[in-house]
């Protein structure tokens, strides 16, 4: 019975496989950390320092053996697994070039803050707007977004700084929007609602021609003369 297992374990043992080799560039320099791997097993290693390898396996008969490396062509060989040990010659793996595809660039422009990103208000809004006492930013104070800080009357948008708050007629930045502050009285916008036939008010997703503005823009178009 003793004898029985000792042929058993012996027979387990030699049907073991080990196939050696060793993986490299094209100048003969090792690779280290190639996979290596039998198709369709469970069974791989990967290469030393040096580039060197051994895997053992317990499969048998026909074999595909592959090698794989980031950059460089794969290499796969046929083998017959047979129990024996098996010596790969030096693989030399070829390094991979990959081919660009030509770009073309063409001209083309978007806008970043349309119309539907924004709030259009007519003068008739305004000065109907309860609490703006006809001014513009009495109006705008009382849209999402907007805040009042104390009594100065400016316009303040998402916790910002008034100065943030931009003006433009006619795409042109108005530097003083307000008109000039007198004691235990709040400041008024320069304009009257009247004079514009269109009014644009945007906090955010306008294009980069309002680069200036970090909380809002005010947009203003004044009136045709005809």
């Amino acid at each position: 019975m003793f004898c029985f297992l000792v042929i058993l374990l012996g027979t387990g043992i030699s049907a073991q496989t080990t196939i050696t080799g060793k993986v490299s560039d094209s100048q003969g320099e090792g690779l280290i950390g190639a996979n290596i791997y039998l198709e369709g097993t469970y069974d791989g290693t990967s290469s030393s320092t040096s580039g060197s390898f051994e895997l053992l396996t317990d499969e048998s008969g026909k074999h595909i053996l592959h090698i794989e490396y980031i950059g460089f062509e794969s290499f796969e060989t046929k083998l017959e697994l047979d129990g024996s040990s098996l010596q790969i010659p030096e693989i030399k793996l070829k390094e991979a070039f990959n081919e660009l595809n030509a770009a073309t660039i063409t001209a083309g422009t978007f806008e970043a803050g349309d119309k539907k990103k924004s709030i259009s208000l007519s003068p008739i809004d305004m000065v109907t707007t309860a609490g703006s006492q006809g001014d513009v930013y009495g109006a705008l104070k009382s849209l999402p977004g907007t805040t009042t800080v104390g009594e100065s009357g400016k316009l303040f948008v998402k916790g910002g700084h008034s100065r943030e708050s931009k003006t433009y007629i006619d795409g042109t930045l108005v530097y003083v929007p307000y008109s000039s502050t007198s004691p235990n009285n709040s400041v008024r916008g320069r304009f009257s609602p009247f004079m514009f036939s269109g009014t644009m008010f945007s906090t955010g997703g306008y294009s980069a021609e309002y680069g200036q503005a970090l909380s809002s823009i005010l947009s203003l178009q004044t009136n045709t003369l005809e």
